[in-house]
């Protein structure tokens, strides 16, 4: 046996192949898990409008944040490692989360189930690339892969909304808890392990600056809503992140073993493929995240009632399950995504379109059938297209760098249309609040829970006989700044649909393989 087949990875088998699904499914879980019982979280904890979207933030950052050096320890010491890893600390996470009494023990165990994520969306995905160089293979595994992650989104707010409909929010999370367990000890029985070392190594620098500018960013974005964009510190928070950014692409061109090649950009539909995924993902997560807050902490709709739209968006996808082989394997993936990404794009602004009260399904069906179908069939040709690109060799860093960019995009999406919209929704209501006719003393009541809290502190305030002028006044703006919310998550989609048509001209596979004369997909990239 030659030393280039002794490195080769085994094909992929049917045990591993089921195990590197359930693990996805089980990381997926945690990311929506929290959204349909964010207003019970608020009442219960008296969370701020700010502090809310450090909730969701609270799982994706790490995940954003360390899967690249994730990516990198997969390939040094094997994916089977991460994926136990990873089933165990969404567990441990999951019980802090679910014992949390306070605000800051719900984040930190947030945190630590992020960072068992982290360690699953590389690891998964790169031991399916690696055990299917064939492109009739990888997009069959590639499009179980992306159901499976789609059938952890669908089922999660079903779990966090039944739960939270008969007891404590706080038992929502036992169930991922359980899970973690389970993923771990299927990972650790069947997956057959893959590694790629060669020329890899940890890059403190690179993942110090990403970290920073990551951190940074999302900080200024998240505050700067309650604080104000033009605050000292917030300023200073965004110069920062620019500045630690810089530094990481620094670090990286000198890095003798980069956690990130940024010669992989060089390829383009590589390239594409991560503007595309931050784009896209920010709009569907933004998306889902102004409908939360509309649904149970605006409308007050039960837990139960206000997950079901989420788990329907999600079931779509499972319909199209026997279609998407025979997609990825036959349709450009110009086609499928720039499909895709439109009917994400018609659906989130058909939400928005939709009145105040419209919070019933039969209202939403028409968007939820559009963002379904568009979420699935971009998120199957994205993934296609960005792990195609790549060398077999640099799998496990393409996969990394996929999954990255991904989470950034779910980080910014609720952290920025939050921001838009509740930062509008408080200005609208102040300017209600002074044509509403209330008396001096009145008035200055309501105005002082609006700069406290907002205007979702006023919808929800008990004011008495108060809140019956400025509780409809409060809802009417935050519908305002909700639907403008939900508005820019639909022009996110639109610009990206318009780079997928620009940059993938000259790809003529489901899986990004450039035409004649362009970039060679499977070019090695020169080691460091």
């Amino acid at each position: 046996m030659t030393h280039s087949d002794a490195a080769r990875p085994a094909p992929l088998d049917r045990n591993t192949l089921i195990a590197a699904c359930l693990a996805i499914c089980v990381a997926q879980i945690g990311i929506p898990l929290a959204s349909p019982i964010i207003g019970e979280i608020q009442r219960d904890l008296g969370a701020s409008a700010a502090a809310l979207a450090w909730i969701p933030a609270a799982f994706i950052l790490p995940t954003a944040i360390l899967e690249l050096n994730f990516g990198v320890l997969g390939d040094l010491f094997g994916r089977r490692r991460l994926l136990v890893v990873g089933g165990l600390l969404i567990t441990a996470g999951c019980l802090v989360v679910a014992s949390a009494g306070s605000l800051t023990q719900l984040i930190a165990g947030q945190a630590v189930a992020g960072l068992g994520a982290a360690a699953i969306f590389p690891s998964s995905l790169a031991v399916i690339v690696a055990g299917t160089p064939e492109a009739a293979t990888r997009a069959r595994a590639l499009s179980y892969w992306a159901v499976s992650l789609a059938f952890g989104a669908m089922i999660a707010p079903l779990i966090s909304g039944f739960t939270a409909e008969h007891t404590h929010w706080g038992w929502a999370f036992v169930p991922l808890a359980v899970f973690g367990v389970v993923t771990a000890a299927v990972s650790a029985r069947w997956i057959t392990d893959s590694q790629q070392p060669a020329g890899r190594g940890l890059d403190w620098p690179g993942q110090i600056t990403v970290a920073v500018s990551l951190l940074a960013l999302l900080y200024a974005v998240i505050e700067g809503a309650g604080d104000g964009y033009s605050e000292p510190h917030i300023v200073l928070a965004f110069v920062v992140a620019l500045a630690a950014f810089v530094a990481f692409i620094v670090a990286e061109r000198r890095s003798r073993a980069p956690m990130l090649r940024l010669e992989l950009f060089r390829t383009p539909a590589f390239a594409a493929a991560a503007a595309i995924g931050l784009l896209a993902l920010f709009g569907f997560i933004g998306t889902a995240y102004a409908l939360s807050i509309k649904l149970e902490s605006v409308h007050h709709l039960s837990p139960l009632r206000a997950a079901l739209p989420f788990a329907l968006i999600q079931a779509v996808p499972l319909l199209l399950t026997p279609l998407l082989p025979k997609l990825l394997q036959r349709v450009h993936p110009r086609t499928l995504l720039v499909g895709g990404l439109l009917s994400l794009a018609v659906g989130e602004g058909w939400m928005a379109l939709l009145p105040g009260d419209a919070t019933d399904l039969a209202s939403m069906t028409g968007p939820i059938l559009l963002l379904g179908a568009g979420f699935i069939t971009m998120f199957s040709a994205l993934t296609a297209v960005a792990v195609g690109a790549a060398d077999i060799r640099h799998a496990g860093m393409a996969s990394a760098v996929t999954s990255l960019v991904r989470e950034t995009g779910q980080a910014l999406g609720p952290a920025v249309v939050g921001a838009v919209a509740l930062g509008t929704a408080s200005g609208v209501l102040t300017d209600k609040l002074a044509s509403s006719g209330l008396p001096a003393q009145a008035l200055g009541v309501a105005n002082a829970v609006n700069d406290d809290g907002g205007a979702l502190a006023a919808a929800n305030a008990d004011l008495g006989e108060l809140s019956r002028t400025v509780v409809p006044l409060a809802r009417e703006a935050l519908e305002k700044g909700l639907d403008l919310g939900i508005y820019i998550s639909a022009g996110a989609s639109l610009v990206a649909a318009v780079i997928a048509v620009l940059a993938l001209r000259h790809t003529d596979s489901a899986h990004g393989t450039p035409t004649k004369g362009a970039t060679p997909a499977a070019e090695p990239l020169p080691h460091s």
